[in-house]
């Protein structure tokens, strides 16, 4: 299960972002309403813990936002006032639940489960496609041309990251830290390995090419053909 943690003290955010990964959830780390808006565009995450003092742009328009993409991912909302309006306005802009600082990290980590048996209740889109291209994540079925294409789970996670942010540019580095959960991408070359692959299974049998390399900057996910291909 992947987590995003949005919060800008950084001590807050070290302390949830080491309690959660010790319970075996993969986590990422936003610490501006902005940043958190990219990183919830560049990859899927299964629950989003959104704190409501922020830089740039406050908990409650990043919340306003998500549901305006159409993101539906559960989201808990940290506030440090108990005020009812506070509550009130975070329940209103899409949160689905709220937690008041300071609080204990097992009642997160309660919250978080609650929220998770919820989210798996509720009926949901499975299917992303572009073009003839089609995964369904309920059942992990990829489709070209109604073709069945077999993937790895490593190249699997990877076309489902360009799947939720088709049309934008990822970074080699984002997509690692995505994928593997690094802190620190190494810089080897794991991700032009695994596109390669993809691009063999997904693309190299049809006429439009998908999968495409914007040259020093990552790969692109769209049906446009301005690619610069390594």
């Amino acid at each position: 299960m992947r987590i995003l943690i949005v919060e800008d003290e950084r001590k807050i955010s070290s302390y949830l972002k080491r309690g959660l990964e010790e319970q075996g959830y993969a986590v990422d780390a936003a610490f501006t309403g902005r940043e958190a808006l990219d990183w919830a565009a560049s990859a899927p995450y299964d629950l989003i813990i959104l704190d409501i003092l922020l830089p740039e742009l406050d908990g409650i328009s990043v919340c306003r936002e998500l549901r305006k993409r159409g993101m539906r991912m559960p989201v808990l909302m940290l506030t440090a006032r108990d005020g009812i309006d506070d509550r009130v306005a975070g329940l209103d802009a899409g949160a689905d639940d709220y937690l008041v600082k300071p609080f204990a990290l097992k009642e997160l980590l309660a919250r978080l489960r609650a929220l998770t048996r919820r989210a798996a209740d509720a009926p949901k889109s499975a299917v992303f496609s572009v073009a003839d291209l089609t995964m369904d994540t309920s059942s992990h079925c990829v489709k070209r041309g109604g073709r069945v294409i077999e993937l790895t789970s490593k190249e699997y996670a990877i076309l489902e990251c360009l799947l939720h942010a088709t049309g934008r540019v990822l970074t080699r580095t984002l997509i690692a830290e995505h994928v593997w959960n690094y802190e620190v991408f190494n810089q080897s070359n794991v991700v032009d390995v695994y596109i390669r692959n993809l691009r063999r299974k997904i693309d190299d049998a049809f006429p439009v090419k998908l999968i495409h390399t914007i040259r020093g900057a990552g790969y692109r996910l769209s049906v446009e053909g301005d690619n610069e291909t390594l």
